[in-house]
């Protein structure tokens, strides 16, 4: 589904990530790990078209019949081909509902116009009903519906961290990049938040692709991990083979 080719990503005379390249299938949950300053939310931000890298180039194939390249495509073309993400600090819009920052997420994919819309013509009416209806579904699956009226803001973190992804979940992706979703959470939250990925993933058929810090969280959940360790990828494989390896081993705890 998505394949990213020899990526290098500067900033002035810094080096966030070299070379870099992974692919991820269809259906997988893949994890993405490495110290703090590793290069990892930037490969994210060039993902999403944040970023245009130095060099490299990024191809997703939703459906399995059509490539699209990524790199030079705005945030939000990329959006509409199904690639969406939260972000490692919450960003929701804090003063409004619950309900309306996951219909927010909807339109998207409006395919009415500001004429209809200010005319309130039938069209608009119908697409309107079901953006609403949709939203409310939506914040059942992330238990979040008896909160539907209250502020963003006073959610607590873990459902706050919930509401980011039904929003992300309104623009129906293909593929969902999660940075650091277990951040700030107890270990009962963190549990509930595995629970709660998986469940998504298979209820929207998403492929899923996270940054965590939590590693209980990451090998427990994450089918294949990438390693990066000041940008170089130093490491890949399943969790088993990330846990027995010496490189990573000691770009976290060190070497005497």
């Amino acid at each position: 589904m998505l394949n990213i080719e020899n990526l290098t990503m500067k900033f002035g005379g810094v080096t966030a990530c070299s070379n870099f390249s992974a692919k991820i299938k269809k259906g997988q949950i893949v994890g993405l790990i490495g110290p703090n300053g590793a290069g990892k939310t930037t490969i994210f931000n060039v993902i999403t078209g944040v970023y245009k890298p130095v060099e490299g180039q990024i191809t997703f194939n939703p459906k399995d019949h059509k490539q699209h390249l990524l790199v030079g495509l705005r945030p939000d073309q990329i959006a509409k081909l199904g690639v969406c993400r939260t972000f490692q600090n919450v960003r929701l819009f804090s003063e409004l509902s619950v309900l309306e920052n996951v219909f927010i997420g909807n339109h998207l994919r409006i395919r009415s116009n500001v004429f209809s819309a200010v005319f309130r013509l039938p069209s608009y009416g119908a697409e309107e009903k079901a953006m609403y209806e949709k939203s409310c579904y939506l914040l059942e699956k992330v238990g979040l519906q008896d909160a539907k009226d209250e502020k963003a803001c006073s959610l607590p973190y873990g459902m706050q961290r919930r509401l980011e992804i039904a929003r992300a979940l309104a623009t129906d992706p293909r593929l969902l990049l999660l940075d650091e979703p277990a951040a700030g959470m107890n270990p009962q939250e963190t549990g509930e938040l595995t629970r709660f990925i998986r469940a998504i993933k298979e209820e929207f058929d998403l492929t899923i692709f996270l940054i965590e810090h939590h590693m209980d969280v990451i090998m427990e959940i994450s089918e294949r991990i990438y390693v990066l360790d000041h940008g170089i990828l130093i490491a890949h494989g399943n969790p088993g083979e990330i846990q027995r390896n010496e490189r990573v081993v000691e770009a976290y705890l060190g070497v005497e």
